[in-house]
């Protein structure tokens, strides 16, 4: 306990000494040895580099993390694993998770229909795009976040400390030149001239003690000088060396930076690839909305050319429902329906059956064909074949 006090006293009276010191160089009142022009510019870079260091590396995590609370919580989760030193498993993007819940959707909705199966194909694309974004953020974090992470958590630690020790020892030098200057002087005011008068023999004496006294005074700060520069000296090229080496951090997170903006083309190109495919298989899919666009032979006005509209305000007359020259369309029956008026086709499960528009009809209905039967039958139990 006694060791403890005693060096808590000592480490408060350097940390006074210390303050003083600072305080008084900021007026002037003491000296203050200065770096070369040189050292200082390396200074100014290694904390220039050191502030963007940190600045690039915390937008790229938000870049390629937006949301650090989500509901996953994956900076915890990604923190933890960093603290114990254990590999963090891999995490499903939002990407694949919204593919995975089309895809759940169109089961439920039913994969033969039209919205189920387009459902399906497009699920199946965002899981490809999410394992892509999954790749891309692998590679990012290997080849670009954790070199600069290693310079935040590494380098730059080792030079900060010693530029703090360098800092030090600076103030110690200072110090040793401030003793050594004050026992000169008070070797010079002691050696001066003695009073020889009878009256005062003693005076004499005592003048040679302490000329005696502050010559030793003198000789121990000038070794300490001695000690203290060495140690200064010795320490500054230390640092001096970390700091060059700064110019080869700037050429390692150079080659990252490539790396990092090939990691991203790459990305992006994938993402093309895989949305060009996706628009070219929801072409080849069915789609009711293309049915229901597509041109029919009846004409439009009937007071044009005095036929009546096979399509009426409340009734439909399927019986001069005629199909039209193009527009017809292959469609598989999904389940099992029973017609619900004379003007609605019945149908069984998987039979094939011809399907085709009308103008002005609801766009959740057909017209379909089996042989001699026609009759308006719901979309939704149909597959529509290319």
């Amino acid at each position: 306990m006694d060791f403890n006090v005693k060096k808590l006293a000592s480490g408060a009276g350097l940390f006074f000494t210390r303050a003083v010191q600072f305080t008084e160089e900021k007026f002037g009142q003491a000296e203050k040895t200065e770096l070369d022009a040189h050292f200082e510019s390396l200074m100014s870079r290694a904390d220039c580099t050191k502030l963007w260091t940190e600045k690039i590396y915390r937008q790229t995590e938000v870049l390629l993390q937006p949301n650090p609370i989500d509901h996953t919580g994956a900076r915890i989760e990604e923190f933890l694993y960093e603290k114990l030193d254990r590999k963090a498993p891999s995490r499903i993007t939002n990407a694949e998770l919204l593919g995975q819940y089309m895809q759940d959707a169109a089961k439920e909705f039913g994969p033969g229909t039209p919205y189920g199966s387009t459902l399906i194909e497009v699920g199946e694309f965002e899981r490809r795009l999410g394992a892509a974004e999954r790749e891309f953020l692998q590679t990012s974090a290997i080849s670009f976040l954790t070199p600069l992470r290693n310079f935040l958590e590494g380098d730059w630690r080792t030079i900060s400390k010693e530029r703090r020790l360098l800092e030090n020892l600076r103030l110690d030098l200072d110090a040793c030149k401030a003793r050594l200057k004050k026992a000169k002087q008070a070797e010079a005011k002691a050696t001066m001239a003695p009073d020889f008068q009878e009256t005062r023999p003693r005076n004499y004496v005592l003048s040679a003690s302490a000329s005696a006294l502050w010559s030793e005074e003198v000789e121990k700060a000038e070794h300490e000088l001695r000690v203290a520069q060495t140690e200064f000296d010795r320490q500054a090229e230390v640092t001096r060396l970390l700091l060059e080496g700064i110019s080869s951090t700037h050429v390692n997170h150079l080659r990252c930076l490539h790396e990092f903006v090939e990691a991203q083309a790459a990305y992006y190109k994938q993402c093309h690839f895989h949305m060009q495919e996706l628009q070219k298989e929801l072409g080849r899919l069915p789609n009711a909305f293309a049915l229901n666009s597509a041109p029919s032979m009846v004409p439009a006005d009937p007071a044009t050319d005095g036929n009546s509209s096979p399509v009426e305000t409340d009734t439909l007359k399927i019986e001069e429902v005629q199909a039209p020259a193009t527009g017809t369309r292959k469609a598989k029956v999904l389940y099992d329906y029973d017609a619900a008026d004379s003007s609605e086709l019945s149908l069984l499960a998987d039979e094939l059956i011809t399907v085709y528009t009308v103008p002005g009809m609801d766009s959740d209905w057909l017209i379909g064909e089996r042989g001699n039967q026609k009759g308006k039958v719901p979309v939704t139990y149909l597959e529509l074949l290319s």
